[in-house]
């Protein structure tokens, strides 16, 4: 009766254990996170005034961003096998280690007066590759943690490491603008690569979660997206977003410096569509559950559309404020979407490739949308800009609505159909015994 006893109260402790290292996991992952990209937001505020002080140059003020991107966007060649080594707190806490030393590049140099050109592109490509493959592995990582929590639990834990992105996005350029008015400049920058590698300390707990034959699979992201079609719809429409994101960000700006008000429209802009992405965090994960991933992520990015639209044509900071906090809640909504269908269908090796192929897909259509963003501008104008990038958007968002609707429609008509049949086969094989046997 004692190892009967014992036995039990073995099978109730086990899992509470399990699910308690779980929460522990994703608190550790969750902080690390957050701490790193606040980090970031404050040091994005430094960085061109230290390469401007430094160089003398504005043109080599965006090398170290611009060099970052380029890695992510070549991951899918280069980085296919590397990211499914970062499985595991400690492989996450390496990989942070080489962002730490990317980081302190610029900072350092400055501090020898040895920063130049060189230096920022290569400060930029080291950052660039331990990002393609730190991104998606913490993300990974995160879901996994969310897995041996509970059910869905894995988008629960995505949601709200964007939404402490998006924390950060309000609170860390007026920190970092502080910071700088008090003195802080170059110090701003050691503070990030400080961080980043305490969030790498900070995840060497986590253990990972391998397959008991040791074999890790590498699969390509096209070969991730067979069956399933419902990501690569939501990828069309937040890739067409990120695309013409330009819009938003570099169309407010020349609004405000033509109508001799420099900054005020990036400000309102901007500081609503932060406060609207905080506040549609608390409702993302509810509304997903309730509802169907992919008509919630296409008509999320097309009320964003349809908001762009309106900043083209009511052009006032009170509207544009109001205006974008709506977008912001709604890109929110759609991103979340997307993060329950990766979770939801994907495991182990696919679901890192899959949240590595978002990673791309976000990177590229940004740094694509951000090349031809002024001349567009230049030709047709900020506001008309805005009206056309919103009216794409929303298209294209609602295309893939349709889409999307269509094949479930089909899938379904399939579905009865083979079950028809199945029913007509045991119907015969009832009526001929000799066939059943």
């Amino acid at each position: 009766m004692r190892s009967v006893a014992a036995g039990y109260r073995s099978s109730i402790e086990q899992p509470r254990m399990k699910g308690m290292r779980a929460r522990r996991d994703a608190l550790v992952l969750l902080a690390g996170a957050g701490s790193a990209d606040l980090a970031f937001r404050i040091a994005q505020v430094a960085l061109p005034l230290v390469v401007l002080a430094e160089t003398g140059s504005v043109a080599a003020t965006g090398l170290a961003g611009g060099a970052s991107g380029l890695p992510v966007v070549l991951s899918p060649w280069w980085a296919r096998r590397a990211r499914q080594w970062v499985d595991s707190g400690p492989r996450l806490a390496v990989v942070a280690v080489v962002s730490a030393v990317a980081l302190a590049m610029v900072p350092g140099a400055a501090a020898l007066g040895v920063l130049h050109a060189a230096v920022l592109i290569a400060s930029g490509l080291l950052l660039g590759c331990a990002d393609a493959l730190s991104t998606p592995g913490r993300s990974a990582l995160l879901a996994d943690t969310g897995d041996r929590w509970g059910a869905d639990k894995a988008v629960v834990l995505l949601t709200w490491q964007d939404g402490l992105r998006r924390v950060g996005m309000v609170i860390g350029p007026p920190i970092g603008a502080l910071a700088i008015a008090a003195g802080f400049t170059n110090q701003l920058l050691w503070v990030e690569a400080g961080t980043v590698l305490a969030a790498g300390v900070l995840a060497c707990s986590v253990k990972a979660d391998r397959p008991r034959d040791g074999e890790v699979a590498t699969p390509s992201i096209r070969a991730s997206l067979v069956g399933r079609r419902d990501i690569l719809y939501g990828w069309i429409a937040r890739g067409t977003g990120c695309l013409t994101w330009f819009a938003f960000t570099l169309g407010l700006s020349v609004i405000g410096a033509q109508r001799n008000q420099p900054g005020v429209y990036l400000a309102a802009g901007m500081s609503g569509y932060g406060v609207g992405s905080v506040l549609g965090t608390v409702i993302s994960v509810a509304v997903v559950r309730r509802f169907a991933p992919v008509p919630v992520s296409s008509l999320a990015w097309t009320v964003m559309g349809l908001c762009w639209v309106g900043m083209g044509v009511w052009t006032t900071p009170a509207a544009v404020a109001v205006l974008a906090a709506l977008s912001g809640a709604t890109v929110v909504l759609g991103i979340a979407a997307i993060s329950a269908l990766i979770t939801r269908s994907s495991t182990g090796a696919e679901r890192r490739t899959l949240l590595s192929g978002q990673s791309v897909v976000v990177n590229a259509s940004s740094s694509a949308g951000l090349l031809l963003g002024g001349p567009v501008i230049a030709v047709v104008g900020a506001e008309h800009t805005l009206i056309g990038a919103g009216v794409l958007t929303a298209a294209v968002a609602m295309g893939v609505l349709a889409t999307g609707t269509q094949k479930t429609g089909r899938n379904r008509a399939a579905d009865e159909t083979a079950a028809c049949d199945t029913a007509g086969h045991v119907r015969d094989r009832d009526h001929h015994a000799g066939r059943a046997a």
